[in-house]
Order: structure tokens, then C-alpha cells, then sequence
């Protein structure tokens, strides 16, 4: 009985939990099996006052507990969708080597290309074909102590988490036929999640901060940056998967969906692309009842995926140690006699065990002493590695650009950058607001005039008075190598 086959029989439960978790905001909804399908038992929403990435996880769990207990809520086995803005992705094409040692080299990938130590990610992975070009890899990490942190919370609140995994894949499954040439969106609360399926396989995976706009009680979907960044995400596909991309799909809350699909159907026009908002029920394809009046909340995908005994494209959910040779003891002797005739040839076979493994470790102390010196000087090179990495010649080059623009932006905030990309350390593009027109030129005249900086062009400018929202791009002559 594996790991995998244990969680699917808890899984196949009569009623289940799907939360989502974005900021402070935990969203939920309780699943049940009912005759003709699955039925939406209760669903929830939940705006915490603690942290539960700072605060005392104990603390925030009991905040939970409390909040659950007045939602009538008494489910405690659950899966949790956790926020797409914890990961971090790394892209790598597979060359043709056997299929036993794409796990070591993925490994050794994700030690040069993470920016932390792979023993402190939690890593899953997506693998997708591009024709002829051969096979590449999407590995998703997040780190192992923002899930620790987020289980221990949970457990604190008595509830049993058997999945952590991200919404956006759970609404649209990387591997389902029906994913191909799919870009989707998730809206949340302030983020919009984009991930690009084709090839069997995740291609692209962004959290699309400050896509949502708040001002006080209103929310408001920045069109502007949501287009540029699905531009820029398809622009940078290769021609032959970008050409495969048929369709925009839209998930999230009730009152998000259409309005986003409105805010990227232009858009989506000239890129020659659908686009559809979808509920999470539709999309799943399950017979659910629903009262009119719910939201299909995205929390409803993890749910339904977890009580249909479904895997998950990725997983995080931390591994835990087996109870299985602790059950097994108790049950290990049957009568004295049969333990006393046994006595004999029991310590036969630990002397001849223990003498063997003296053996062993004679052989392998010595194969070490020959390459003790060796491994302490790779060990050595290392930890250099992971310590100048940082300092980088390429990250040199990144961190002179923002300083630059850094220098160039007045003190006050009269003028603020919202969104810097910077394309092959060469290309910059900068978007922000300017509340003193004044402020503004001046900006720009000694940008115009800064060292390293050549091409400098307005791209847009909206409004007439101020607060005004720019973008602007320029060309940096130093260095350029690879995209940042």
C-alpha cells in the first residue's frame, strides 16, 4: 500500500473541502456526494486578521477554527489551493538522455537556475513536447517554509489537508485534452493567475500582481497591464506553440469573470484568439447542484478533483513519515515458543548482518579517504556559488539599470514606477503615474541625459492633468546578455 494509495482512499470520503488561500483572504467550499453527482454542502469567505505567513500559526489557526464554527462548517479533510505568487518557475529543455536520469539532471538544473537551495524548495514539475524542437520541462518550487508554516496553521485550526496545489491548474489540468492551446485566467482577489497549456504540459505560469486595482471599497481590472502581459507571455512562447494557442479562458468569482473577459476581448481579437469565461462547474465537468444564489468559487476545482480521487499536475504538500512499520510491530511475534526456537538462528543472523556491515563500511571509509579531498573542494566551489551567484555579472547589469532609474525619479513620490520589465538586460520598460507634470519632465530629461541610456520613448501617456499613468521604454547600452 504506497503513499498515493492511502490519500486516494481518504479522498473517496462522502463530503471534502476546497480553500484558496491569497493574502488574508481565505475562500471555501464543502463538497458532498449526493445521488446523482456532487452537491455544494456550503460555501465561504473569510477575511482574517492575522497573517498566516507572520503571525503565530496557532493563533491564526484558532482565528479559522472560530470563523468556520460560526459558517457551520465541520468538515476537516480539505485541499488547499495555495497562492500562485509563492512560486517561483524554472523552464529546461531535456536533452536525449534516459528516461531514469531526467530526474538527477532536472535536479541539477534547479540547483544552478533557483535562487535558493534546492533543499529548501518544494519542487513539481510539468513537462510538455515542442515539435521539433524535443522536450522541455516547467518546474514550479515554492518554498518549504511558507508550506510548513500554512500546514501547521491548519492543523492548528483541526483541519487534515490532503493537497496543496495551485487553483489555476486544478481549473484547467495541464494534462486534460481539452487544455491544449489554452491560455487561462484566474481573478482573485488583487492577482490575475495566467498559465499557458499546450505541448501536454504547462508552457508559461505568471502571477499577474496589481492586474486588480483597489481603491478603498471599489476594485478595478487594470486592462492595460492585463493586455500587455498576455502579449508579452505569448511573445515570448516559441513560434511553434504560440501558433497553437486558440482560446482565452476565463475563471474566478461570479462578478470577476465577465468583466475580465471584456477587459482582454479586444485584445484577444487582434492576437486572434476566443475568449470565454467559464465557471469553475462548467470547467471541472462534473454534475454538481448549485443554489442560484453561490458563486462557483475556484476553492469548488480543488474539491471536486480531490473527491473524485483526481491527482494533481502539481503537488506541495509536504511529505510526511510512513505509520506503516510502526503498525506492523505490533503484530510481529505470535508465541513465546516460536520465539524462543527462533532465538538461535536470530542471533546467527544479526552476527553475520553486523559483520557484514563492518565490511561494507570498511570498504566505503576507505573509498572515501581517496576521495575525501576532492568532495570538500567541490563542496567548497559550492558554497561559493551560492554565495556570489548574486553578484553575478548578469545580475550586475540588472541591478545598475533599476539604480539608474532609481536616480533618475524624484525623492518626493511625485512621480512613482509601477511596473519596470527588462528584456535581455538590454530592452526597459517602465510604467508608473506622475502626480506634477513638472515632476515628470524633469524625470525624463535627465533619463534622457543618464549614462548608459540611449533611445528613450514615450509609449503612453493617459490623462491630461495629473495623477497621470505613463510608459515609457529605453535602451541600456551596458551589458545585455540573456532576458532578466
Amino acid at each position: 500500500m504506497t503513499l498515493d494509495f492511502l490519500k486516494l482512499l481518504k479522498s473517496r470520503g462522502s463530503s471534502l473541502m476546497g480553500l484558496t488561500l491569497e493574502g488574508r483572504r481565505l475562500e471555501g467550499v464543502v463538497l458532498r456526494r449526493a445521488k446523482d453527482g456532487l452537491e455544494i454542502e456550503r460555501s465561504f469567505e473569510i477575511s482574517l486578521s492575522l497573517d498566516p505567513l507572520t503571525n503565530d500559526p496557532k493563533l491564526v489557526g484558532q482565528e479559522i477554527r472560530n470563523r468556520l464554527d460560526g459558517a457551520g462548517v465541520r468538515t476537516s479533510r480539505c485541499a488547499v489551493g495555495v497562492p500562485l505568487n509563492w512560486a517561483i518557475t524554472l523552464q529546461t529543455k531535456l536533452p536525449e538522455i534516459p528516461e531514469e536520469d531526467v530526474i538527477s539532471f532536472l535536479g541539477i538544473q534547479a540547483e544552478k537556475g533557483f535562487p535558493y537551495g534546492i533543499e529548501d524548495l518544494l519542487i513539481s514539475t510539468s513537462r510538455y513536447h515542442i515539435p521539433k524542437a524535443g522536450q522541455y520541462a516547467m518546474q514550479v518550487a515554492i518554498p518549504k517554509n511558507y508550506l510548513a508554516r500554512l500546514e501547521e496553521v491548519l492543523v492548528a485550526a483541526r483541519l487534515n489537508p490532503l493537497h496543496f496545489s495551485l487553483v489555476v491548474a486544478a481549473l484547467q489540468p495541464p494534462r486534460n485534452e481539452g487544455s491544449e492551446g489554452i491560455l487561462a485566467l484566474v481573478a482573485g482577489e488583487t492577482n490575475v493567475d495566467l498559465q499557458v497549456t499546450c505541448g501536454g504540459g504547462v508552457v508559461a505560469l505568471r502571477a499577474l500582481q496589481g492586474a486588480i486595482e483597489i481603491d478603498g471599497a471599489r476594485r478595478q481590472i487594470d486592462a492595460d497591464l492585463l493586455n500587455r502581459e498576455i502579449r508579452l507571455t505569448l511573445g515570448q512562447l516559441p513560434g511553434e506553440l504560440s501558433r497553437t494557442i486558440t482560446k482565452i479562458r476565463v475563471f474566478g468569482r461570479l462578478e470577476w469573470r465577465q468583466p475580465l473577459a471584456d477587459a482582454i476581448a479586444a485584445c484577444a481579437k487582434r492576437l486572434g484568439l476566443q475568449v470565454e469565461a467559464r465557471s469553475v462547474l462548467q470547467a471541472d465537468g462534473v454534475g454538481l447542484q448549485v443554489p442560484a444564489q453561490q458563486n462557483a468559487l475556484p476553492a469548488c476545482a480543488m474539491a471536486t478533483r480531490c473527491i473524485n480521487g483526481e491527482t494533481f499536475d502539481f503537488e506541495f504538500l509536504p511529505p510526511k513519515a510512513g505509520k506503516w512499520m510502526g503498525l506492523t510491530s505490533r503484530f510481529s511475534s505470535r508465541r513465546i515458543l516460536w520465539a524462543g526456537a527462533s532465538a538461535g538462528a536470530a542471533i546467527m543472523l544479526f552476527g553475520g548482518a553486523f559483520l557484514a556491515q563492518y565490511l561494507r563500511l570498511a570498504v566505503y571509509e576507505s573509498r572515501w579517504r581517496a576521495i575525501g579531498p576532492k568532495a570538500t573542494e567541490v563542496k567548497w566551489i559550492q558554497d561559493n556559488i551560492r554565495k556570489f551567484r548574486p553578484w553575478s555579472v548578469d545580475s550586475r547589469y540588472g541591478l545598475a539599470i533599476l539604480k539608474k532609474l532609481t536616480e533618475v525619479f524624484p525623492e518626493d513620490g511625485a512621480v512613482t514606477a509601477k511596473t519596470i520589465s527588462i528584456k535581455d538586460l538590454s530592452e526597459v520598460s517602465c510604467s508608473g503615474i506622475a502626480e506634477d507634470n513638472q515632476a515628470w519632465l524633469k524625470m525624463r530629461e535627465r533619463l534622457q541625459v543618464a549614462s548608459h541610456v540611449e533611445n528613450v520613448q514615450l509609449q503612453s501617456i493617459v490623462g491630461s492633468k495629473p495623477p497621470m499613468r505613463f510608459t515609457f521604454n529605453f535602451r541600456w547600452t551596458e551589458g545585455g546578455a540573456r532576458e532578466n
